[in-house]
């Protein structure tokens, strides 16, 4: 097989390709796969080009996978290589000492973390110890629920200390791999260059230090590591899921020296920051929206987990791959009802816009199709109105996705409708009681379908 012009995939590296991402899924193949090229074929070894960054990553955790989806494509007898394009010779480790800066996700930078009122302590924090590690805040402790971004700030740093940190080393690891380093060199009798490999890096970045917890000869050697290089001027950022004086089960002296530089807290982002989340995404993967409005319509529905959030795009985008089927806010909402019911726009007991519009139309003698028409009409109009603010007050739908029901009207539409009804029923009798007698046919007819 010949490779075609330079920049073009030879024809089966498309085959392969979809079939590392059919078992790794989309967010480890856009992480860790994405980026790997082919360079060269000679008939048996297939050559792909891979950032020096994560080369290592990739041959530990996908060589397997590499060469089982290549060989299903070119045959028994093709082998895989990785070529960094770097020629300098790779040194060795010794046992319970990996490589340096190895785990360090190159897609993690600052110039990808966007920033919102809730982490902008954070983000300028991180950014000043990457600038002046040693100086700045030292340690620097970075906390927030799972799935905020702090693992993006830790790897953010070390990526900018090694792209401008004039050679500084960084060791990036968590307390779970620390912990099985710290046993493996004690099994090997290899402490001293265990100590040597953490001691000596200028910048140490270690996530999830909650699980220090009852790790007692663990918390003995963290404690030592720590003190060895603050002493020493060497910056340390750590993560957690709790403030240190949370930790309680972490010994005093060092949740003290958690507490001796800065605590900077993670919060959930706010809307304008979870879309602007969402189209970075859809930046940095290419992905054509048939409607805009879709990342709007995530973005009211995931709230509180950016990792949930950008899990619900890729989810999306996926069944618009697999379906063909428009990638905007019907498709959405049912991605979103598969995940969390109560996200793709269902309320408590299961009640959907859907059963609301039919009651009220029922009610009002009118057709669904007419309660969803431009016709402004009185006969129509009000029983509308009635229906999107029994929809905002009964399910917990997005302004955007209620709007979308009703025949592709806008937020400002829902909520001047909701305002229309809230008016009416507390100046006219009759239109409450029209509202009570309709909450009541709902919350009937849904306790009926629950039996």
């Amino acid at each position: 097989m010949e490779l075609p012009a330079q920049g073009e995939p030879i024809p089966a590296w498309r085959e392969i390709r979809a079939d590392l991402r059919r078992a790794v899924g989309d967010t480890t193949y856009e992480i860790w796969l994405s980026s790997l090229k082919p360079k060269a074929w000679d008939g048996q070894v297939l050559v792909l080009g891979c950032p020096p960054a994560t080369q290592a990553w990739i041959d530990k955790r996908y060589r397997r996978l590499l060469e089982r989806s290549t060989k299903a494509v070119l045959g028994d007898r093709t082998r895989v290589e990785l070529d960094t394009g770097d020629r300098t010779p790779r040194s060795t480790h010794a046992p319970g000492t990996p490589a340096m800066n190895a785990a360090l996700n190159p897609r993690y930078s600052f110039e990808q973390f966007i920033i919102g009122d809730g982490n902008r302590l954070a983000h300028a924090a991180s950014l000043a110890v990457a600038e002046l590690p040693g100086q700045a805040y030292n340690p620097l402790f970075l906390h927030a629920p799972p799935g905020l971004g702090k693992t993006h700030l830790l790897h953010a740093i070390g990526n900018y200390v090694l792209a401008f940190g004039g050679g500084a080393t960084v060791r990036y690891t968590t307390v779970e791999a620390f912990t099985n380093h710290f046993i493996t060199a004690i099994t090997s009798r290899s402490v001293d260059r265990f100590k040597q490999a953490y001691r000596d890096a200028d910048v140490l970045l270690i996530d999830d230090v909650q699980f220090l917890a009852s790790k007692a000869k663990t918390e003995e050697e963290f404690f030592h590591t720590f003190n060895a290089l603050y002493e020493t001027g060497r910056q340390l950022v750590l993560t957690c899921d709790r403030l240190p004086r949370q930790l309680i089960a972490v010994e005093e002296r060092l949740r003290e020296r958690f507490e001796s530089g800065l605590v900077a807290d993670i919060r959930p982002p706010d809307f304008a920051t979870r879309v602007a989340i969402l189209r970075k995404r859809v930046q940095l993967d290419h992905i054509e929206l048939s409607d805009p409005r879709v990342l709007e319509f995530i973005a009211e529905r995931v709230t509180d987990n950016i990792r949930t959030l950008e899990g619900a795009l890729i989810r999306t985008v996926a069944h618009h791959s697999l379906t063909g089927r428009p990638l905007g806010v019907e498709l959405a909402g049912e991605v979103l009802q598969g995940i969390d019911p109560r996200a793709g726009g269902t309320g408590s007991g299961g009640l959907s816009i859907s059963r609301i519009q039919s009651t009220v139309a029922s009610s009002y003698k009118i057709t669904v199709e007419e309660l969803l028409s431009p016709s402004r009409a009185a006969r129509v109009a009000w029983p509308r109105h009635m229906a999107i603010h029994l929809s905002r007050k009964l399910t917990d739908s997005s302004l955007n996705a209620i709007g979308e029901a009703f025949g592709g009207r806008n937020h400002a539409t829902v909520l001047h409708a909701c305002k229309r009804v809230s008016e009416r029923v507390r100046t006219d009798p009759e239109a409450a009681g029209e509202l009570d007698t309709l909450v009541r046919s709902l919350s009937a007819s849904d306790a009926d379908r629950d039996c």
